[in-house]
Protein backbone atom coordinates (compact mmCIF):
# COMPACT_ATOMS: atom_id res chain seq x y z
CA UNK A 1 0.00 0.00 0.00
CA UNK A 2 1.48 3.67 -0.68
CA UNK A 3 1.63 5.95 2.00
CA UNK A 4 -0.29 8.37 0.02
CA UNK A 5 -2.99 5.97 0.58
CA UNK A 6 -3.16 5.92 3.86
CA UNK A 7 -5.70 7.71 5.90
CA UNK A 8 -3.65 10.31 7.91
CA UNK A 9 -3.80 9.63 11.93
CA UNK A 10 -3.29 12.08 14.05
CA UNK A 11 -0.89 11.17 17.05
CA UNK A 12 -0.20 13.19 20.13
CA UNK A 13 2.99 12.75 22.25
CA UNK A 14 3.68 14.00 25.50
CA UNK A 15 7.16 12.82 26.98
CA UNK A 16 9.98 15.20 28.31
CA UNK A 17 12.68 13.83 27.17
CA UNK A 18 13.40 16.11 23.71
CA UNK A 19 15.84 13.37 22.24
CA UNK A 20 13.08 10.76 22.64
CA UNK A 21 10.45 12.97 21.94
CA UNK A 22 11.90 13.95 18.49
CA UNK A 23 12.87 10.53 17.38
CA UNK A 24 8.96 9.57 18.23
CA UNK A 25 7.84 12.46 16.36
CA UNK A 26 10.25 11.33 13.12
CA UNK A 27 9.11 7.95 13.09
CA UNK A 28 5.31 8.04 13.21
CA UNK A 29 6.46 11.44 10.56
CA UNK A 30 7.73 8.50 8.16
CA UNK A 31 4.51 6.23 8.66
CA UNK A 32 2.71 8.83 7.46
CA UNK A 33 0.68 9.87 10.97
CA UNK A 34 0.39 13.63 12.04
CA UNK A 35 2.28 14.18 15.39
CA UNK A 36 1.93 16.72 17.35
CA UNK A 37 4.34 16.74 20.53
CA UNK A 38 4.83 18.42 23.90
CA UNK A 39 7.29 17.76 26.90
CA UNK A 40 4.98 18.84 29.93
CA UNK A 41 1.33 17.72 30.53
CA UNK A 42 0.33 21.36 31.36
CA UNK A 43 -2.86 22.11 28.97
CA UNK A 44 -3.40 18.66 27.81
CA UNK A 45 -6.92 18.79 27.40
CA UNK A 46 -6.65 21.94 25.90
CA UNK A 47 -4.01 20.36 23.41
CA UNK A 48 -6.52 17.45 23.12
CA UNK A 49 -9.36 19.41 22.06
CA UNK A 50 -7.88 21.15 19.40
CA UNK A 51 -5.97 17.94 18.06
CA UNK A 52 -8.51 15.67 18.43
CA UNK A 53 -5.79 12.73 18.40
CA UNK A 54 -6.20 9.26 16.98
CA UNK A 55 -3.77 8.02 19.75
CA UNK A 56 -2.25 9.80 22.61
CA UNK A 57 1.76 8.45 23.63
CA UNK A 58 1.86 9.41 27.21
CA UNK A 59 5.26 8.88 29.38
CA UNK A 60 4.34 7.89 32.66
CA UNK A 61 7.14 10.20 34.51
CA UNK A 62 6.54 13.63 33.70
CA UNK A 63 7.59 16.84 35.02
CA UNK A 64 4.66 18.66 35.67
CA UNK A 65 2.52 15.06 36.57
CA UNK A 66 2.41 11.31 36.46
CA UNK A 67 1.08 10.21 33.38
CA UNK A 68 -1.15 7.75 35.37
CA UNK A 69 -3.04 10.45 36.75
CA UNK A 70 -3.20 12.10 33.43
CA UNK A 71 -4.76 8.69 32.02
CA UNK A 72 -7.66 8.53 34.99
CA UNK A 73 -7.74 12.44 33.93
CA UNK A 74 -8.38 11.45 30.36
CA UNK A 75 -11.01 8.21 31.44
CA UNK A 76 -12.97 10.32 33.60
CA UNK A 77 -13.75 12.97 31.19
CA UNK A 78 -16.82 11.78 28.32
CA UNK A 79 -15.37 13.83 25.69
CA UNK A 80 -11.83 11.75 25.98
CA UNK A 81 -12.66 8.72 27.81
CA UNK A 82 -12.41 6.24 24.52
CA UNK A 83 -9.05 7.86 23.21
CA UNK A 84 -6.31 4.96 22.87
CA UNK A 85 -3.61 5.69 25.06
CA UNK A 86 0.47 4.04 24.70
CA UNK A 87 1.92 4.39 27.95
CA UNK A 88 5.89 4.64 27.67
CA UNK A 89 8.33 5.13 30.67
CA UNK A 90 12.02 4.03 31.30
CA UNK A 91 11.29 3.63 35.10
CA UNK A 92 8.84 1.17 35.15
CA UNK A 93 8.09 -2.54 33.09
CA UNK A 94 5.45 -4.44 31.82
CA UNK A 95 6.19 -6.69 34.78
CA UNK A 96 6.41 -3.69 37.84
CA UNK A 97 4.08 -0.77 36.49
CA UNK A 98 1.17 -0.35 38.75
CA UNK A 99 -1.74 1.61 36.40
CA UNK A 100 -4.30 2.01 38.92
CA UNK A 101 -7.75 1.76 38.39
CA UNK A 102 -7.46 3.18 34.91
CA UNK A 103 -5.72 0.87 32.08
CA UNK A 104 -4.08 2.02 28.74
CA UNK A 105 -4.43 0.04 25.42
CA UNK A 106 -0.68 -0.54 25.78
CA UNK A 107 2.57 -0.17 27.68
CA UNK A 108 5.94 0.21 26.33
CA UNK A 109 9.36 0.31 28.63
CA UNK A 110 12.22 2.55 27.25
CA UNK A 111 14.77 1.88 25.46
CA UNK A 112 11.62 0.38 23.00
CA UNK A 113 12.23 -1.33 19.53
CA UNK A 114 11.16 0.76 16.75
CA UNK A 115 9.44 -1.46 15.38
CA UNK A 116 7.54 -2.72 18.43
CA UNK A 117 6.68 0.85 18.79
CA UNK A 118 4.90 0.76 15.40
CA UNK A 119 3.19 -2.29 15.81
CA UNK A 120 1.42 -1.56 19.09
CA UNK A 121 0.45 1.66 17.65
CA UNK A 122 -0.89 -0.01 14.43
CA UNK A 123 -2.69 -3.07 16.91
CA UNK A 124 -3.94 -0.16 19.22
CA UNK A 125 -5.62 1.72 16.34
CA UNK A 126 -6.99 -1.10 15.21
CA UNK A 127 -8.46 -1.77 18.20
CA UNK A 128 -6.04 -4.25 20.42
CA UNK A 129 -5.17 -3.91 23.86
CA UNK A 130 -1.49 -4.72 25.14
Amino acid sequence: MAKSSKVYKNILVIEDNHAILDVITLILQSEAYKVSGFNKSVDMMLHIEKIKPDLIILDIMLPDGDGRDLLKQLRSDTKTENIPVLMISARYTEQNVEHGEFKPNGFLAKPFDIDNLLDKIEGILAGKTY
